[in-house]
């Protein structure tokens, strides 16, 4: 068998990044000299090969339009390559690795996000193990020749999660990202052990698709303790909303004030989808459950189930970029399409 073909895709983020000794702040750098510091990647049994953004993007500016470019060099490089390492900042690396999940239909070859929590070029840097891990676990094929991961993941800190299922955890630790719904996909340690039964597997025989229609006119609503009428009062006046992520407590419930379920009602029948997910880290929206959420059961609200929240945000855009009925997004959004819910 030939040697894998890997393409790396650096997107911006603090593993291509330096420190400006004048001003103590971090900066983009060239990205060949990543491969300069780390001289190891040419003792990895595959080619690698890179592409850059024109200019790295902060994981703070991240976007809709990015994901797509991202996208797109995928898709344009699909055949020649065997696998995708992107490198990407970290703070919204699980929005992004989970809007390409949804956006690469019938995916059967790995691409792997990957970053770090210290620049390239510290000491104590997470970045060499983390990229050099990465791109062993893109290059994993079987004994035919065929990838074994044929998902979106992320890998951080000795595991591989699957991508939408994943969230940043920590800003400081190296173990920055947790999948507490799901169990990962790899452990790096002495050995590299692939846990078989967790990976998801595509159809067999179908050609890769690429949605590139992705629609951002939605909005999140965190509930606390206290929330008012007022700070909700402008989502009523918005002509450009389609979608409300409802962030509530526990196992999907929320307040039970008349002006609250009024409020409700009033977005629905503005023709905004609703969708409840749980703002813990795990478990999962339960409506009826408690008597909290059956008023919410009633409206017709639909259950995120175990989504995370990143995730819920990136199939709620791809979804409505789809352009279905509310009925089929209901039914689309309920029902698990890449192994981002139970």
């Amino acid at each position: 068998m030939t040697q894998p073909n890997i393409l790396l895709i650096y997107t911006g983020g603090t593993i291509g990044m330096i420190k400006d000794f004048e001003t103590g702040a971090l900066r983009a750098f060239d990205f060949d000299k990543l491969l300069e510091r780390i001289p190891e990647l040419s003792h990895l049994d595959c080619d690698i090969e890179t592409v850059t953004f024109e200019k790295p993007i902060d994981s703070s500016d991240m976007s809709p339009k990015y994901w797509i470019q991202m996208a797109t060099i995928v898709e344009e490089n699909y055949d020649k390559f065997d696998g995708f390492v992107i490198l990407h900042g970290s703070d919204t690396m699980s929005y992004s690795a989970s809007a390409l999940s949804f956006m690469l239909e019938n995916l059967a070859k790995p691409v792997i996000f990957t970053g770090s929590q210290l620049p390239i070029g510290d000491l104590r840097t997470d970045a060499k193990e983390n990229l050099i891990t990465s791109i062993q676990i893109a290059s994993l094929q079987d004994k035919h020749g065929n990838p074994q991961i044929t998902e979106v993941g992320l890998y951080f800190e000795y595991k591989l999660y699957r991508a939408n299922r994943t969230t940043k955890i920590n800003a400081e630790h190296f173990e920055a990202f947790n999948s507490l719904n799901y169990p990962p996909l790899a452990e790096s340690g002495v050995h590299l052990k692939i846990f078989k039964e967790n990976l998801w597997r595509p159809t067999k025989g179908k050609a890769l698709k690429v949605y590139k229609e992705i629609d951002n006119n939605i909005a999140l609503i965190k509930l606390f303790p206290g929330i008012t009428r007022a700070s909700l009062e402008g989502f009523l006046v918005s002509n450009t909303i389609k979608a409300i992520i409802l962030e509530t407590y526990g196992a999907g419930n929320a307040p039970t004030e008349a002006w609250f379920l009024g409020f409700l009602q009033k977005i629905k029948e503005k023709g905004i989808i609703i969708v409840n997910v749980t703002q813990c880290s795990g478990g999962k929206v339960i409506m009826g459950q408690y008597e909290t959420s059956v008023a919410l059961k009633n409206l017709g609200i639909i259950s995120g189930k175990d989504i995370t929240t990143e995730a819920a945000i990136a199939k709620i855009m791809y979804l409505l970029g789809r352009k279905i009925n509310k009925t089929e997004f209901k039914i689309r959004f309920e029902t698990e399409i890449r192994g981002e819910m139970s």
